[in-house]
Formats: structure tokens, C-alpha cells, sequence
């Protein structure tokens, strides 16, 4: 039971991770439609930014600002400059401006930092012993990574539910003519959305990175999994991925622990598997809004 318990609280951590990822994931799916399949890569980008500030001497958490900035502006800027000209043609389209984008930010950071892996952390907020309680312990990181992740989680709640700003968001990804029709400024809109998913994806890259290191293939898996967790949740639906990230996360840990070791590595499987199911009974993900034609 102990090592149940364990798994879980260990499967919770992680899939938070996968949680904030796929939340970047759906922030902008709702704002502009597309499935950005570049945002593992884009994250990794900016963990390497958040490396290259703290090597010139800057501070932890003056670092993690810089980078959330940069990748609030550079998420902003691939929006106004790629994907907008391509918004409105075909599904296909937008899937390749994708891909692409994802060889783009890993073709960069190989030229700009090299294939070898640097060093980033655990820091002091994350480093230290295990709480335990029982026969159950948390790690230090694994609770820095919870704690973050239901912060970011309550800020981004109250930006969309409690503010002018989080509501003009809201109603450009539910309708934009009406919101043009009203005076918002759609374009900013659309830019500022894939600013805060990229934002979000950067804050779940500096955590993947206390725990698996900085690399150029760091977030290819973590980004599967949070994939994974949006089309779960429902790619329409940040609750969804929430939900969906910690369900991805308990099922991977629990995959891992109590499959054979003679079967090998399987927890990837298995989590795309009750993806799977999920999605044989409700195609448009557990939170998702199934889509109505009016003709």
C-alpha cells in the first residue's frame, strides 16, 4: 500500500508538469486553432535562455523572469510573424507551419548551444530532503513542482475569470468577429495567447528541467505526455488539461511500477492506451465540447 501511495504522490508531481505544458497547449488552440506541436521545443528553447542568463552571473529567479519574458515576446512574435499568414487556409497548413516550427526551435538551439547537456539545478527551492509521513515520502523537487504548478494554475483562473484583460481573451477564442465588432483588438489578442502559451510552456520547461537536466531533447517525451493530457482533458478545456496531465502522470508511474521489468519500458503505451478508451466514449476529450453544425 505504501508503494502505492508513493507512486501516486510521485505520478501527481510529474503529471504536473505535463499539466502546465498542456495548459500552454490549449491556451493556444483556443486562441487560434492551432495544434502547436513546437511547444516542447519552444520550452526547451527558453530553458536554455533562462542557462545562458544565469551563466553570465544572474540569479535564479531574476533568470526565470527573464525567460518567462522572451518567451512571452517570442511567442507573440511567431504568431504575428508565421502563423497568422497562414490562418484560415487549411488544417494542413497549420499542421506543417507546426512541425516546422518545431525543427526551427530545435534546429536553433543545436546551432546556438551545442548537442552536449549543460547543468541546471535542482536550485534552492527545489533541493533538499524528503518529507515523509508513514512509510510515504515527497522529495523536495517533486513538491516544488506541485506547489508551482497550482500557483500558475490559480493565476492563469483568475486572469480569465476575474479580469477585462482575461475576458477580451476569452471572447476572441469563442468568437472573434463579435469581439472585433466590440472594439477588442483581435490581432493583439491572438498574439498575446500564444505569448502566455509559450509563457506556460517556459515554466514547465525550467521544472522538467530540475529533474531531467538540460538537454536539446529534453521536453520530446514530457511533450508527448502533455500532448497527450490536452487531447485527454479536451483540447478546448484548461481544466481538461489539468485533469488530464495528472491522470497521464498517475498512469505512467503506476505503469512503470507494476509492469514486469521483463516487458520493458511500457508506461508510454499504456498512457496513450486510456487515452485511447477515453476517446472511444467521449471523442472530444473528458471536459472538450463535442462541436454543432447549424444548418
Amino acid at each position: 500500500m505504501d508503494l502505492f501511495l508513493q507512486q501516486l504522490i510521485g505520478g501527481i508531481a510529474s503529471g504536473s508538469m505535463f499539466a502546465i505544458l498542456a495548459l500552454g497547449i490549449v491556451l493556444i488552440y483556443r486562441s487560434t486553432g492551432t495544434l502547436n506541436f513546437a511547444q516542447g521545443q519552444m520550452a526547451m528553447f527558453s530553458m536554455f535562455v533562462a542557462w545562458s542568463a544565469m551563466s553570465t552571473g544572474m540569479g535564479f529567479w531574476p533568470a526565470v523572469l527573464l525567460t518567462l519574458l522572451s518567451a512571452l515576446a517570442m511567442g507573440a512574435l511567431v504568431e504575428w510573424l508565421i502563423v497568422r499568414r497562414v490562418e484560415g487556409t487549411s488544417d494542413l497548413n497549420s499542421l506543417i507551419v507546426a512541425m516546422g516550427l518545431f525543427l526551427i526551435f530545435d534546429g536553433l538551439a543545436l546551432y546556438i548551444w551545442g548537442p552536449l547537456p549543460k547543468s541546471f539545478g535542482p536550485f534552492s527551492f527545489f533541493s533538499g530532503g524528503a518529507s515523509c509521513v508513514g512509510g510515504v515520502c515527497i522529495g523536495r523537487l517533486n513538491l516544488g513542482i506541485l506547489v508551482v504548478s497550482i500557483v500558475t494554475t490559480v493565476l492563469l483562473y483568475l486572469l480569465f475569470q476575474c479580469t477585462r484583460f482575461g475576458l477580451a481573451l476569452r471572447a476572441t477564442a469563442l468568437n472573434r468577429l463579435a469581439s472585433r465588432l466590440v472594439g477588442i483588438p483581435v490581432g493583439r489578442m491572438l498574439s498575446t495567447g500564444w505569448g502566455l502559451g509559450t509563457a506556460v510552456g517556459a515554466i514547465a520547461g525550467i521544472l522538467a528541467a530540475q529533474s531531467l537536466g538540460l538537454d536539446i531533447r529534453t521536453m520530446f517525451f514530457v511533450v508527448l505526455f502533455a500532448l497527450a493530457a490536452a487531447v485527454l482533458g479536451g483540447l478546448d478545456s484548461p481544466v481538461g488539461a489539468v485533469v488530464g496531465g495528472l491522470i497521464i502522470g498517475v498512469v505512467k508511474n503506476l505503469a512503470g511500477t507494476y509492469t514486469p521489468s521483463s516487458v520493458g519500458s511500457i508506461d508510454l503505451a499504456v498512457a496513450f492506451a486510456v487515452i485511447v478508451l477515453v476517446l472511444m466514449v467521449r471523442p472530444n476529450g473528458i471536459f472538450g465540447r463535442p462541436v454543432r453544425m447549424r444548418v
